[in-house]
This record gives structure tokens, sequence and C-alpha cells, in this order.
């Protein structure tokens, strides 16, 4: 529908990490390498890196739930639907006046992300991209894993992090991403992903968000 010039998808067992299925286009046939160049040879979901946007938004409001900066219901006034930070204006698809930090994810607001951010230190937001998996290697054994983008926050400039938040400025790779979201799936615990058979069950990782901030987090996906 798109015309996309290439695409991924992983599913991974959120229980245990295991990754089921894992695919990529455009594809090649191993038993005919005529015609090939590298663009089929790419594993994209493990090599290349995209600027994810939106589906950053729930990690922004899951630091400022878990923090007590803001509860489900807190107003965050995204009227006129602009923001302007120094000399650059962030817009939002469509202006919003006053909206609940549900809304901000259900209505996916730039507006309203960038408001919460910005109410951080740069480390803090920093530490919670880094402790979900971003700026890392994920560590699957796999060649040519890369570790994505995320900058010293030292470096960060409000603009920078106001756009972080709602995902640009930030780069990732498919599989981090999909792994990102298993604390969302796993109340808040982040795992080790794995592309054989665990026989050691369950699994158990590092705690990022509290379970009642993501059973809230899943409550807003949910209203999306």
């Amino acid at each position: 529908e798109n015309h996309a010039k290439a695409g991924g998808a992983i599913v991974i067992d959120a229980r245990s990490g295991e990754i089921l299925a894992l695919v990529n286009w455009p594809t090649y046939n191993p038993n005919n390498r005529e015609h090939l160049s590298g663009a089929q040879l790419r594993n994209r979901a493990l090599t290349d890196t995209f600027e994810p946007g939106s589906v950053m938004k729930p990690f922004t409001a899951a630091l400022a739930l878990d923090r007590g900066r803001v509860r489900f219901d807190t107003v965050i006034d995204c009227a006129p639907g602009r923001l302007t930070i120094g000399n650059a204006t962030i817009s939002d698809a469509h202006p919003h006046g006053a909206l609940t930090v549900a809304q901000v994810i259900q209505k996916s607001s730039n507006v309203g992300t960038a408001k919460i951010a910005l109410g951080f230190p740069p480390k803090e937001m920093w530490e919670m991209f880094d402790g979900v998996g971003f700026g890392q290697q994920p560590n699957l054994g796999f060649p040519g894993e890369v570790t994505g983008r995320l900058r010293p926050w030292k470096n960060w400039r409000p603009i920078e992090q106001a756009t972080m938040s709602y995902g640009h400025g930030i780069s990732v790779s498919l599989v981090q991403l999909a792994r990102a979201y298993t604390v969302f799936a796993r109340d808040g615990e982040l795992i080790p992903l794995s592309l054989t058979r665990l026989d050691d069950l369950p699994v158990h990782g590092a705690q990022v968000f509290s379970p009642q901030t993501v059973r809230e987090i899943r409550a807003m996906l949910e209203m999306a």
C-alpha cells in the first residue's frame, strides 16, 4: 500500500525472551545468488537503525509516572498545538487543548510528551533509555548487531531532549525496540533475548519500571 522500500518484523515471547519469528524484506533465496545486492542480504531487524518516532512516547510517560512527576489523569496544556524551544518549534499533527497524560499517549501528542520530558534532568531520561537497552548491543551473538545512537546526556540541548521524548534524534534497531517493549508486557522487567530455545525458565532480568506504572501504560496503549 505504501510502496515501502524495505521492512522487518519480529515476534518475541515476553515470558522467556525467545525470538519466535524474525523476517526482513526485501529477501533472497540462498540457493539462487544471481542478481543479489547488499539490500537483500542485510538482516535489517538487527543491522539497520531508524528514528523510531512516536513509539517512544510510552517510555517518556512511564518515566514520569514512575518518578511521581505525573499521574494517569494529570492534565497537560497542549494548546495551541505548538511548543517553541529556543529557535525551534514542535507541532502536533492535530492541535489539542488540555489533555490528561493518558490522552497525550492516546492521541500521540508531541507537545504533551515534550512538556513531560522537559520536567526531567537529562541524566534521568538518558538512564531510562539506557535501562531499556537503547544505545547498546542486544547481545544476541548475531553478526552485525548495532548499538543505535543515544548521545551522552551531558551534550543534550533542551530541544534535543524534547524531540527524543517522541522518538526523533535517537536511533534504534527493530530488535532493540521490540525488546524494550517487553518491559510493558512483563510488569516493568527487561530480560535478555535469545535466538535459541531456552530450557531454564523462568527468566529474570532488571526491573526498569514498577508494575503499577506498567499497568497504567498498558491501559494508555489500549486506549490508542
